[in-house]
């Protein structure tokens, strides 16, 4: 099938090769009915456009970019590379990984460089880039479109898609609450990351809400990665009362804690109720597995890219400001037990 070309399509479903492109390109001109049957042969005859050739023909370079400030939670930027590969692949289009290093290279020439050379179509934003000003005014004088995942600030700048973070944590708070502890730590997560902030929001309020005041040395300082997480249980853990349960806003500090933890000879859940926030692959294979918020990340990527695409050639895509939200769970595993 590798040898389908644009021709044997158009041969097959009766119609012209310029039809077939006009489907393929996801433009005007072309009936509900004719559509569906070429979009119909396209998948079953696993037609895969040239990239190159298509970019040829068109203003487009089919293309998308996806952009981390920083490589360094890999199962995050992995899901997200996973979700975004599989929108741009069911499109016809080619994903490229676009990464600043620090935010002074991203406020000097590095980015805008970057970003005329790979000759993107659009971008997809990851925290925390998706929230950066001086970023986004680089990427908007170049007159890419884009799409946020989870931003934190400016709604109305772009379309974005994003899970309630501070719901989440307040629903995990609370189990842990209905548990019967009541002494429950929490390790932040990086300041310039929204999604730790709206973590943060949603512990504070679930002990508000049942009237538990918390002491400023129940919350450490964490970076979403595990050495922060085993420094930060080691610091909550030290207290002369510490937690009975401590809440990680991602699973790899959780890690951590659960490692401070065992290098003090305690159990976890017996000693120590211990929870994270992510789902990812370590949070199942840990021992004990670890309770979790599973958080939708390769199918908000997937969305994102989705809505960039669909909105190409639209000229009134850089001002929408189309939301969509992905619905979190908890998943409850052996870390965490009723004290």
């Amino acid at each position: 099938m590798s040898d389908i070309t644009i021709v044997d399509i158009a041969k097959q479903a009766g119609v012209s090769i310029k039809t077939v492109s006009r489907v393929i390109n996801r433009e005007e001109g072309v009936g509900p009915a004719t559509r569906a049957r070429v979009e119909d042969l396209v998948e079953k005859l696993g037609y895969r456009p040239n990239v190159s050739a298509r970019s040829l023909s068109s203003r487009r370079s089919y293309l998308i970019g996806v952009v981390f400030m920083r490589v360094g939670a890999y199962h995050y930027v992995g899901e997200v590379q996973v979700g975004a590969m599989r929108a741009c692949r069911r499109a016809g289009y080619h994903m490229v990984i676009e990464q600043v290093d620090d935010p002074g290279q991203a406020r000097g020439p590095g980015l805008a460089q970057a970003l005329k050379a790979g000759r993107f179509d659009g971008l997809v934003l990851t925290p925390p880039v998706c929230d950066d000003p001086e970023i986004l005014a680089i990427i908007e004088a170049q007159g890419l479109s884009y799409v946020r995942i989870a931003p934190d600030r400016d709604f109305g700048r772009s379309p974005y898609v994003f899970m309630d973070d501070q719901q989440a944590a307040r629903d995990m708070t609370a189990k842990l609450w209905d548990l019967g502890h009541r002494r429950i730590g929490f390790v932040d997560g990086p300041s310039d990351h929204g999604s730790a902030r709206r973590r943060r929001e949603g512990y504070m309020t679930a002990m508000a809400e049942r009237g538990a005041r918390v002491k400023p040395e129940w919350i450490a300082g964490g970076d979403f990665m595990p050495f922060s997480g085993l420094e930060a249980g080691e610091q909550l853990l030290d207290l002369p009362e510490p937690p009975t349960a401590i809440f990680a806003a991602n699973d790899a500090m959780a890690m951590g804690v659960m490692s401070a933890a065992t290098k003090r000879g305690l159990s976890v859940p017996g000693d120590l109720s211990v929870v994270g926030f992510d789902d990812g692959p370590l949070a199942e294979s840990s021992w004990p597995g670890l309770t979790t918020v599973h958080q939708p990340i390769a199918e908000m990527a997937e969305a994102a890219t989705e809505m960039l695409i669909e909105g190409f050639g639209d000229p009134r895509f850089r001002s929408r400001t189309a939301a969509r939200q992905l619905d979190y769970h908890l998943v409850e595993r052996g870390s965490s037990t009723s004290r």
